[in-house]
């Protein structure tokens, strides 16, 4: 008897699909498991915003306050630059602190999912033995949640900015096609390191050894337009590099990204997203038994 698969309530024998319909097959299956369960990814992402800072009295605030203090820092420090780590002139004390704080927005969004990831199916594994949980859905989850904090560094990246010239570049308008490449780029890692940290805890070791010493591969704190043109070419193998040039040209300078560079940011992104949730899937099988 033939094995069926059921997509919108219709059987589909996987033995009669051509290899195009098993292909558009693969590219629709997240976006359709994430809308069919979406009402559960709503209830847990809901349950882990607020077990964040259960148990403290101020709550929220504190994830207001962990970006603005460190806002704030940078200013203070670094107010009095006339001229950004690309040789531009600064046009307020503020710019400065924007230009290092907007990698920072994209690199602590990265941090933030890398290091739960490879732990993210041992917390739930007893949801997963012990029912139909679907797990790929938990890095949808974990990935949401970064996205949250995320959010209230930009907001206040946008505040700072608006306060301290009067105004916002055109350029933020477009920040949400920064967002969605990024969100898939994350998504995909959280997939793959999800799947190989439930086989084995190095993962997550290995993970907190790497990223802190990335931010130094990563332009953070310093611009490309520093570096040779051949050591500025092989920073682009650092996907990170290519999100944190995009959002401090959007949000910080006020103009259109470079084509290529967005291109070749996506074209990553992409990839990183569907490996990860196909490598997800041929592990899928074998995760409840090693949890």
């Amino acid at each position: 008897m033939p094995l069926l698969h059921y997509v919108d309530g219709k059987a589909v024998d996987p033995a009669n699909m051509s290899r195009r319909e098993r292909l558009s097959q693969f590219v629709r299956a997240p976006f359709v498991s994430a809308w069919h369960y979406r009402d559960l990814i709503m209830a847990v992402l809901r349950r882990e915003l607020r077990e964040r800072f259960k148990g403290s009295v101020a709550g929220w605030v504190w994830a207001v306050a962990s970006p603005l203090i460190a806002l704030v820092t940078y200013t203070l420090v670094f107010g009095g630059s006339t001229k950004l780590p690309n040789n531009e002139e600064a046009t307020s004390s503020a710019d400065y602190a924007l230009f290092i704080f907007g990698g920072l927005v994209a690199f602590n969004f990265f941090t933030e999912m890398a290091y739960r990831a490879p732990s993210l199916l041992h917390e739930y594994a007893h949801y997963i033995k012990q029912t139909m949980f679907p797990a790929e859905m938990l890095p949808v989850i974990s990935t949401l949640r970064a996205a949250c904090y995320a959010g209230i560094g930009l907001v206040l990246m946008l505040a700072c900015q608006l306060i301290f010239t009067g105004s916002l570049h055109w350029t933020v308008l477009l920040l949400p096609f920064w967002l969605v490449p990024f969100i898939a780029l994350l998504l995909g890692m959280a997939w793959m390191l999800s799947a190989m940290g439930a086989f084995t805890r190095d993962t997550s070791y290995l993970v907190s050894s790497v990223a802190p010493l990335l931010m130094f591969a990563t332009p953070v704190f310093f611009s490309l337009e520093a570096l040779s043109p051949t050591v500025r070419l092989l920073m682009y193998a650092n996907i990170m590099t290519g999100f944190i040039e995009i959002i401090r040209d959007l949000v910080v300078f006020g103009r259109i990204p470079s084509l290529l560079v967005y291109s070749w940011t996506c074209f990553l992104s992409a990839g990183t997203f569907w490996f990860g949730y196909w490598y997800f899937l041929r592990q899928r099988d074998q995760i409840a038994d090693v949890l």
